[in-house]
């Protein structure tokens, strides 16, 4: 499966990820290793796979963009083969380990890790987690509501955000010392971070975009100059790429997936404020209003003021979610902006990088924030 390369499933390949995923219930070999969260799901066969000796697996479809690749197995488990493996420490492990512990519900069950020793050097091979019928990501559900122009689901999003980051303020990996009180200013290294992030995004955007953007660099530096500032609040485990692409809704409701990390981001630092992941989240609601406006027709005007309301009920949610739990120090609102800032120049070194279709959506939101008429 390691050496299988940019598709480990193949036709030929049938029934290889469940009979792996048999085995992994038992005594595994060296130089594997395996790490479960909860038991494994028992599988039954249907007499179309009696050929295989396993049970039914199948990929999600080509309409699903995935870095890694995941096949379904048994319409009960998610096997994601991380492609290629990649060396230890990795987020997912510890991440899954502690929302299991801590008793949040509302993610794909995780169920255990793979991973294998690769010339003297750990590496994570493949997660498994359990299966959401009727499961759609943002990217479809939540098109959907900026064309219907319907946002209560919102206030979902904002209670779903703020009880991950609850749990995740728990974990041990980060400062204890900084969970209340009175708590000493830190450096983190964000304005630099956001800078560079800026710079970049100049470089990579040409064309008629790209002297746009550049008109507005100073102004969006100027947005850029409350992370200089030393930050105050308290400093958790972040999913790290918090956007409603990340955000299913299924037959019992929403979870939350995928807590690999930004994979456009190296060696960004895993504890780091609420304020990040909340501001993806803001933006990625923007993005939606300008998928709707390009793939579905969406009138312009209508569409920025559903991300408005949509923004601002998730936001609302995310903050009484937090008073009512006695943490409302987990959000310092004043670095949403900055990261937001931050977050559409990294969208545009995205696409840049490898998906350039999608300019559109994050040069359609920076274009609502500064019409011509602010640019000075």
């Amino acid at each position: 499966m390691i050496s299988l390369g940019e598709n480990p499933l193949t036709a030929r390949d049938r029934g290889l990820t469940a009979a792996v995923l048999t085995l992994m219930a038992g005594e595994v070999p060296p130089p594997f290793a395996v790490r479960l969260f909860r038991p494994l799901p028992t599988f039954s066969h249907t007499p179309g796979d009696l050929h295989t000796g396993v049970p039914a697996e199948r990929g999600f479809g080509p309409h699903v963009d995935q870095t890694n690749h995941s096949v379904v197995v048994g319409e009960q488990v998610v096997v994601k083969w991380l492609n290629p493996p990649v060396p230890l420490p990795h987020p997912a492990p510890e991440i899954l380990a502690h929302l299991a512990e801590a008793g949040f519900n509302d993610t794909a069950p995780p169920y255990a890790t793979l991973t294998c020793d690769l010339d003297g050097v750990a590496h994570l091979v493949a997660i498994v987690t359990g299966y959401l019928p009727q499961a759609r990501d943002g990217w479809e559900w939540c098109v959907d509501e900026a064309v219907a122009g319907t946002t209560a689901f919102a206030r979902d999003l904002g209670r779903l955000a703020a009880d991950l980051h609850l749990a995740l303020s728990t974990l041990p990996a980060h400062d204890a010392g900084r969970l209340r009180g009175a708590v000493p200013p830190v450096v983190t290294g964000a304005a630099a971070r956001a800078e560079s992030a800026l710079r970049e995004a100049l470089e990579l955007t040409d064309g008629e975009a790209g002297a746009w953007l550049a008109s507005r660099a100073e102004l969006l530096r100027r947005e850029l100059a409350a992370l200089d500032t030393p930050v105050t609040s308290p400093l958790i485990r972040i999913h790290g790429d918090l956007h409603v692409g990340q955000i299913l809704r299924w037959r019992d409701g929403y979870a939350v997936i995928d807590f690999d990390g930004n994979p456009t981001v190296a060696d960004a630092d895993p504890c780091q404020p609420a304020a990040r992941d909340v501001a993806q989240l803001a933006t990625s609601l923007e993005h939606v209003a300008q998928v709707a406006i390009l793939r579905r027709s969406t009138p312009p005007a209508q569409a920025a003021a559903w991300a408005a309301t949509a923004r601002t009920t998730m936001l609302a949610a995310y903050r009484a979610r937090l008073a009512d739990r006695d943490r409302p120090d987990l959000l310092d609102a004043t670095l949403l902006r900055p990261f937001e800032v931050e977050q559409e120049c990294r969208e545009l070194i995205y696409a840049a990088r490898h998906l350039p279709r999608w300019r559109y959506a994050p040069m359609g939101v920076l274009r609502t924030w500064y019409p011509e008429e602010n640019i000075t």
